[in-house]
């Protein structure tokens, strides 16, 4: 091994002295992604609305129901969406972890093969350069990928609006607390915080028809 490395080119020191710690850190987040490392591996129904707010949107109860309305205000550049534009998820991330060991794992392996081949030194790593950038294109946009597909499977509360549900934990008259209320919404059996739009309690085991929406508390009447 002394040996070996004796007869290595400076150059190729350095490459290797790169290529084998990058490829064990990205070793190590490969096995770490299938262990399920990943802190984005699942999405709780109950602590997410699935609204994205600017910290300038205001509230305000324009219908005197006792219940906040999210307004937009287009002067301030205010604006809210439902997730389900692919512009809200889309920023590609060209410099993250993952795309720098990738870039560096990449680079200098394609450019140990093609320098100790003979190949003229600069176009070899020239090649290594490029086929780092590729990879990290690449490594960058799967990560895009992966993130829209979590972030479209997120439950967005504003589907719930005109849908019944059956109340779990009594939900008291309006403006003294919150319940709990069992819907499907979006496929999936979920527990979700929950008011009343009147001075109706609404108790456990009742029907209830969902409103409104006020950040993650679904507003809900009495069901006809």
């Amino acid at each position: 091994m002394q040996e070996w490395w004796e007869n290595l080119s400076p150059l190729l020191r350095v490459l290797y002295c790169i290529a084998i710690p990058s490829t064990l850190v990205l070793v190590l987040q490969l096995v770490m992604a299938m262990i399920g490392g990943h802190s984005d591996a699942g999405i709780d129904a109950s602590d997410t609305s699935g609204l994205d707010m600017d910290t300038d949107t205001m509230m305000a109860d324009l219908d005197g129901n006792g219940i906040p309305d999210i307004l937009e205000s287009p002067d301030a550049g205010v604006h809210f969406t439902d997730g389900g534009n692919p512009a809200d998820f889309g920023n590609l991330r060209f410099l993250t972890l993952q795309t720098i060991v990738t870039f560096l794992a990449s680079f200098s392996w394609v450019s140990i093969i093609f320098v100790s081949s003979g190949m003229f030194v600069p176009l070899a790593v020239g090649i290594g350069v490029g086929c780092g950038l590729v990879m990290m294109l690449l490594v960058a946009k799967m990560v895009q990928m992966s993130r829209k597909l979590v972030e479209n499977g997120a439950i967005n509360l504003k589907n719930a609006i005109g849908e019944t549900a059956t109340v779990y934990v009594t939900v008291p008259p309006r403006n003294q607390g919150t319940g709990k209320i069992t819907m499907q919404l979006q496929g999936r059996f979920g527990e979700f915080d929950a008011v009343s739009a009147d001075n109706t309690t609404l108790g456990s085991g009742e029907q209830v028809l969902v409103t409104d929406v006020v950040g993650d508390t679904l507003v809900v009447e009495a069901a006809e």
